[in-house]
């Protein structure tokens, strides 16, 4: 059997405000949010948490270097937390990364390992960032993982639906919010 945690990743305010589509993303999410904790999945969420100016980012990095330079997810800015639709509840784990992957620059792997969790659910904005390079970091280091599909969003509907449609399944179960919390639901 397998001890599974749902990550809630990037789901920031500055993010949100440059993806969201009023599509009923957030209310999704929430549901699934709302649906590990029934169940008792442990929900962590993960945040980018860059430095002003950020120094780590080299020239060369051009996804990274857009979102130094627009300002965005500067740690301590309003627009860096965790938008209120979403917020973690007391005690649970907030994990800062540094860089795509959930993995990179934070203690993830730690918290996860020390919890005896070996599968994760992947949910967050945007599905060509942090949640493709999630996958595949958490895939190299074995762990089991399922993908909500419409509990990620992207700025581009075209590259979700390919990523979630065609690439995910190759590592990854991809189901629906709807579909997953009805088999995790408690009896």
């Amino acid at each position: 059997m397998t001890n599974s945690a749902l990550l809630v990743m990037d789901v920031q305010r500055d993010i949100v405000a440059l993806v969201d589509d009023g599509s009923g993303y957030l209310p999704r999410l929430r549901g699934a949010i709302d649906g590990a904790r029934a169940a008792g999945v442990p929900v962590i969420h993960v945040v980018l948490g860059l430095r002003p100016g950020d120094p780590g980012v080299g020239p060369r990095n051009k996804a990274m270097g857009a979102i130094v330079r627009a300002g965005l997810c500067t740690e301590g800015t309003p627009g860096a937390a965790i938008h209120d639709a979403v917020a973690p509840r007391r005690g649970e784990v907030v994990v800062t990364k540094r860089r795509g992957s959930a993995f990179s620059g934070s203690d993830l792997d730690l918290v996860l390992r020390a919890r005896g969790i070996d599968s994760l659910v992947l949910t967050g904005i945007a599905t060509s960032g942090v949640v493709l390079s999630t996958l595949w970091h958490a895939a190299d280091l074995d762990f089991g993982l399922t993908v909500l599909a419409d509990g990620c969003l992207d700025r581009d509907p075209e590259v979700h639906r390919m990523l979630t449609g065609k690439l995910f399944p190759r590592c990854a179960d991809v189901v629906t919010v709807e579909e997953w919390v009805g088999a995790v639901a408690p009896l």
